[in-house]
């Protein structure tokens, strides 16, 4: 074995050490979700990942051991593989406290236990896995008003800055109507919740003014969550938006953009200053209060010219739905330090700028939904 070779192997055990953490991290934090006389009965389990091809993970009964694939955990987003690690977890606590050895696998008290965990009773076999039905969903071409939106986005590259704008007022104006239809309808939805941006240990403040802007303009609720660093070997938070298939879609989409348009737009206002990361927080959330301004001038044309409002609506489901995936939740202090008023400024003169545009891509090995390149 040459010495390349030796040093890929380490660090593809150091991972797999990491990710096998991580799924024990993950579910000691499921059990808040259960009632205090079932978390005392069940007890830590073995994990292991495996060269499954038929399955994204399995819960070996006899070996006390909770198995993910490694096509899983390698190449779909922590939600994904967080989505099946409960799915096992919740044959696991079926078996072993609820009585269900003399039921099918998926049997009432597996129902249960996925009701107890908030867990996807589906997440088995070769269904598709959390990542890959945004994506499949996205791009299928099925659903004229999500159509439309992307053609609006593409228009919306345009160098003609009033042409561009005016697209993305008129995709903005077709979600809102979306939205608004089908709570007029009163027409049941299906909701999900997805990770967007990476967990981290510590998020700059501009993390948390993007997630009030996407909750403000986009039709989703966003929750800080514990999630698994895989990089620092630690449990940190991420954020999780909640919401339909497309309002998550379209929140991630612009959650992406704007972060690609902060990097870009920072590393051009800083090559010759040489500015601190304090001062990087400063620009960056005056680009998003910048654009925030920009969508309510849009949301205040819009009343004036449409019957629908770019505001959010309340949705009285979406509520129901929050309340049960998130019994128990608790308020996070960002915290202020200094600021400089001149960097901030420049920020939300450039945010005022900013047009989403292009649509969605998920290229072949990567992680969640990213941007077109």
């Amino acid at each position: 074995m040459n010495g390349r070779q030796g040093k890929e192997d380490f660090h593809l055990h150091e991972l797999e050490r990491r990710i096998l953490h991580g799924l024990s991290c993950e579910w000691e934090i499921a059990l808040d979700s259960l009632p205090s006389g079932v978390r005392d009965k069940i007890r830590s389990p073995l994990f292991s990942l495996q060269g499954m091809k038929d399955r994204w993970g399995t819960w070996h009964k006899e070996k006390r051991e909770i198995s993910l694939s490694r096509d899983l955990v390698f190449h779909h987003s922590w939600c994904a593989v967080r989505e099946v690690l409960l799915h096992e977890m919740a044959h696991q606590l079926a078996d072993e406290v609820l009585g269900a050895c003399a039921e099918p696998p998926h049997g009432p008290k597996f129902q249960e236990a996925c009701r107890q965990l908030r867990a996807n009773p589906r997440a088995s076999g070769q269904y598709p896995t959390l990542d890959q039905r945004l994506s499949r969903e996205w791009t299928d071409g099925k659903d004229k008003i999500l159509s439309r939106v992307k053609k609006l986005m593409a228009l919306a590259e345009s160098p003609n800055r009033y042409e561009a704008e005016a697209a993305m007022t008129k995709a903005h104006g077709l979600i809102a109507k979306y939205n608004i239809d089908l709570l007029h309808r009163g027409l049941r939805q299906e909701y999900v919740s997805v990770f967007v941006g990476p967990a981290a240990l510590r998020h700059p403040l501009e993390d948390y003014c993007l997630a009030n802007l996407l909750q403000d303009f986009y039709f989703v609720q966003g929750i800080w969550v514990p999630a698994y660093v895989v990089e620092k070997g630690k449990m940190g938070r991420v954020l999780e938006i909640s919401g339909t298939f497309n309002n998550i879609r379209w929140a991630s989409y612009v959650h992406d953009f704007v972060r690609h348009f902060i990097r870009t737009q920072w590393n051009k206002y800083n090559r010759r200053r040489g500015l601190s990361r304090a001062r990087q927080t400063d620009f960056a959330t005056g680009i998003i209060e910048g654009f925030r301004s920009k969508l309510e001038s849009l949301g205040k044309e819009e009343e004036r010219t449409s019957t629908h409002a770019l505001m959010k609506r309340e949705d009285p489901d979406l509520k129901i739905y929050l309340a049960f995936r998130y019994p128990h939740t608790a308020r996070i202090s960002t915290g202020f330090g200094r600021k400089d008023p001149v960097v901030r400024k420049d920020g939300k003169q450039i945010g005022k700028n900013l047009v989403i545009a292009k649509g969605i891509e998920t290229p072949k090995g990567k992680r969640g939904l990213l941007i077109a390149s």
